[in-house]
C-alpha cells in the first residue's frame, strides 16, 4: 500500500469524509519542540502507483493535529504550536492561505475536531488547560471550558449529540461536555497518569475509550463508569492516539512511542487482534477511513506516512 515521505516528524493524519483518496497529514519540524510545520494535502492513486500530494501548507510553527470541515470539502482546521488555530482552503493556492487564524489559546493547540453532527463548529483542546468551541463565521471563540487542571490533549464530539463532547487530560481526568450546561458534566477520574487521547464508539453512543502514559487502552460506558468495560494491555510504551472504526463496533485501533499500531476488539478476551511494526519512530497519528471500511493511515516521527487495507502489512507494495 501507498507511502508518503515527509520532510518533517508526522504528528496527525485525517481522512477526508468527502473524498475516499485524500487525506491530510500535520507535521512539525525537530520533533515539534523548535522550527516550522507544514500541511500535507495527499491523494490517493486508483490503482498503485505513489501518492500525490495536491498541495501543502507551511506554517512558522508545529502543526499537530488537522480536522477537515463537515461542511465544505476544502476546508481544514489546523492545530498549531504558537498557540493558533488557522483555517485552510485547499482548493486555494498555497499564497492564499490561511484564510483564517485565531489567536485566543496562551500555549499550544493540540488537537482540533469539527462537528460531525452539526456540522457548523468545531473544538480546539489546548497545553494551556482549556477546550475553545468556534464556528467558521465569527472572529472569536464562542466559548471557553476551563475545569482542567493540566493540559488538554484532546477533545471530540459524539457522534450522535451535537453538544456534547470528550476531554482528554494531563490532570488523569476524561470530561464529558454538554455545550448547554455551564460545566463538565461528568468527571471520569480514568487513569493513575496523563490521559493523552479519546474517542467516542461510533455506534454506541455511550461508549468511548481512553489512552494514556500508563501503556493501557481503557472503554467506558458513560452509564457506568465506576468500572471500565475494558482494560487493553498490549503496548510497551505510552499510548499516544486511540480511535474507535467508523464501520465495526467492536473495533478500534491505537498507536503508542512503542512504534507499534495496534488493533483491538475491546469485546472478547484476546482483544489484540492484530499489530504493524512498520514506524521507526514514536507512532503518533493513526485514523481509519470514513468512506472506505478497512482503510487505514498511520503517521510517525519516522517522516512516513503509511496508508493500508486492515489485514494487509502497511509496508507492503
Amino acid at each position: 500500500m501507498p507511502i508518503f515521505k515527509t520532510p518533517f516528524n508526522g504528528y496527525s493524519v485525517r481522512f477526508s469524509p468527502f473524498y475516499e483518496s485524500r487525506l491530510a497529514v500535520a507535521t512539525a519540524q525537530n520533533f515539534g519542540i523548535l522550527g516550522n510545520g507544514r500541511i500535507h494535502v495527499l491523494d490517493l492513486p486508483p490503482t498503485g502507483g505513489a501518492v500525490v500530494e495536491s498541495t501543502a501548507f507551511d506554517t512558522a510553527d508545529a502543526v499537530y493535529d488537522v480536522s477537515w470541515s463537515e461542511s465544505h470539502d476544502s476546508l481544514l482546521v489546523a492545530a498549531v504550536g504558537d498557540g493558533s488555530v488557522k483555517i485552510y482552503d485547499t482548493a486555494l493556492p498555497p499564497p492564499s492561505n490561511p484564510i483564517r487564524s485565531f489567536h485566543e489559546h496562551a500555549r499550544e493547540v493540540h488537537s482540533a475536531d469539527y462537528n460531525p453532527t452539526r456540522r457548523d463548529s468545531f473544538l480546539t483542546a489546548s497545553w494551556d488547560d482549556t477546550v475553545k468551541l468556534w464556528t467558521m463565521d465569527r472572529p472569536a471563540s464562542i466559548r471557553t471550558f476551563k475545569e482542567h487542571a493540566y493540559c488538554v490533549y484532546q477533545a471530540i464530539w459524539n457522534p450522535k449529540h451535537g453538544d456534547v463532547f470528550a476531554s482528554a487530560s494531563g490532570d488523569c481526568t476524561l470530561r464529558i461536555w454538554d455545550v448547554r450546561e455551564p460545566g463538565s458534566t461528568m468527571i471520569i477520574p480514568a487513569h493513575d497518569f496523563e490521559i493523552l487521547s479519546c474517542d467516542w464508539n461510533k455506534y454506541d453512543d455511550c461508549i468511548l475509550a481512553t489512552s494514556s502514559v500508563d501503556k493501557t487502552i481503557k472503554v467506558w460506558d458513560v452509564r457506568n463508569y465506576r468500572v471500565p468495560v475494558a482494560v487493553l494491555n498490549g503496548h510497551g510504551y505510552a499510548v499516544r492516539k486511540v480511535k474507535f472504526s467508523p464501520h465495526r463496533r467492536n473495533l478500534m485501533a491505537s498507536c503508542s512511542y512503542d512504534m507499534t499500531v495496534c488493533l483491538w476488539d475491546f469485546m472478547v478476551e484476546d482483544a489484540l487482534v492484530g499489530r504493524h511494526d512498520h514506524h521507526t519512530e514514536f507512532a503518533v497519528g493513526i485514523d481509519m477511513s470514513v468512506l472506505v471500511e478497512g482503510l487505514m493511515a498511520s503517521t510517525g516521527w519516522d517522516e512516513l506516512v503509511y496508508i493500508w487495507q486492515q489485514g494487509m502489512d502497511p509496508r507492503a507494495s
